[in-house]
């Protein structure tokens, strides 16, 4: 039972004997390659689209360049020891850090196995999770930061917050060793993500004529589009993340679908009583709202879990959207915060009650209760929330002083496609 109800990473790391000597399990390897590519295609295009849609036409290329050059940028940085850093066996500093021994993965062939399945195949589908996390700081901090600011930011951001905080859950790390549950990301990837949006916000100041100019998405279409692309992409996120081709990547994609569907028409319903109607928008937002609540709880809880997930998702996401456009007038241009962030931290803390087998979840380890393993999960939300927003605003602050953040006021008004990359996205501009 306990095995059941911790992260797969760490689960593995406990069974070594076990993991080698079951020896490659095709099934299970099929169905993680698959995820992997389902979760790169979250990103691009899934997320590039979303986000580019979203905002004004004159930078719309801006937001699809920051969403490659992350993929890319990431994907060198997790080789050459971001992976082991999180994964390798740390020694005495398990708890802390991994180690370097599988840096740039030399002496890992493709026999290697992690569980039944080859390191090579778990180096790129972890690979595809830190990919996400900082392109979805991008909406944050979208139509008026430096490019060579953004690359400077996503590298070093993966380094000093993702890096330890992935590996304190999923790593073998002292959060894990608490039983801190995040299946897929809540708090690994959506809250870590969502602090570090909002601190990425406050320091660089909202963008001109934000909140007085209208600001609409300059392409509803591409929004869908993307939205949709999450949504189908979600699946490997969740249900990849048993490494299993078994009942429980089932029940997590199961509860993954569950959870978009209900966080959508919960989000419709309350904009369309409030507004007169329903937004296109709202229902797209709404949906990914659903699916980051339920991301950390995938693994753990049922159907009905996650229908009060995804519902509670709808409700909490959009008031909180509202509250920091409306109240707190912080133009997270994209609404990361709000929706991941406060999704990520609902979804974390709804975990340790749902997954108790007595509302259908998958189980608490034996002799914790509902009230212990919440305030296990708040812990890990709080410790997360800590150490992202202090490394993100000294991170962001050190970047202002050596080469600025942010683009001149001229150039904000032009637009970034032209200013940082002389190219347009439509050809009447």
């Amino acid at each position: 039972m306990f095995l059941k109800i911790l992260p797969p990473a760490l689960a593995l790391m406990l069974m070594p004997a076990w993991a080698h000597a079951a020896g490659l399990n095709q099934a299970n390897t099929a169905w993680v390659l698959t995820s992997t590519a389902l979760v790169l295609f979250m990103t691009i295009p899934g997320l590039s689209l979303f986000y580019a849609g979203l905002v004004r036409s004159k930078n719309v290329l801006s937001v699809l360049m920051q969403c490659f050059a992350i993929t890319c940028l990431v994907s060198l940085l997790w080789l050459v020891g971001v992976y082991s850093f999180i994964f390798a066996d740390g020694g005495q500093w398990q708890t802390l850090m991994g180690g370097v021994s599988k840096a740039f993965l030399l002496g890992i062939g493709p026999d290697a196995l992690v569980g039944d399945i080859p390191e090579t195949v778990y180096f790129m589908f972890q690979m595809t999770f830190a990919i996400i996390t900082p392109a979805l700081i991008v909406g944050a901090f979208a139509e008026r930061m430096k490019f060579s600011a953004m690359l400077w930011f996503s590298g070093l951001w993966l380094i000093l917050v993702y890096m330890p905080i992935c590996h304190w859950l999923w790593g073998g790390g002292w959060l894990a060793n608490l039983g801190a549950m995040d299946f897929a990301g809540g708090i690994v990837i959506h809250v870590n993500a969502g602090v570090a949006a909002l601190v990425s916000a406050l320091v660089l100041g909202n963008r001109r004529g934000f909140p007085t100019t209208a600001m609409p998405p300059h392409n509803m279409t591409m929004v869908v589009t993307g939205a949709g692309m999450l949504w189908v992409g979600w699946y490997g996120f969740n249900a990849g993340s048993a490494l299993t081709a078994d009942g429980r990547a089932g029940m997590a994609m199961l509860v993954t679908h569950i959870g978009a569907a209900s966080g959508a028409l919960t989000w419709m319903a309350i904009e369309w009583r409030r507004f007169g109607k329903p937004s296109v928008l709202g229902i797209v937002t709404g949906m990914v709202a659903g699916l980051g609540t339920i991301t950390p709880a995938s693994g753990f809880v049922g159907p009905l879990g996650a229908l009060v997930i995804g519902v509670t998702a709808g409700v909490v996401c959009f008031y909180a959207t509202q509250y920091v456009k409306r109240s707190l007038k912080i133009d997270d241009s994209l609404d990361v915060f709000p929706v991941h962030g406060v999704g990520g931290i609902t979804g974390s803390l709804l975990t340790g009650v749902f997954a108790a087998s007595s509302l259908g979840g998958l189980g608490l380890k034996e002799g914790v209760g509902i009230a212990q393993q919440v305030g296990i999960q708040a812990l890990a939300v709080i410790v997360t929330i800590a150490w992202s927003a202090v490394f993100s605003y000294l991170i962001l602050k050190a970047l202002d002083k050596i080469i600025g953040l942010r683009v001149g006021a001229d150039e904000e008004t032009q637009g970034l496609d032209q200013v940082l990359h002389e190219e347009t996205g439509y050809l009447d501009l």
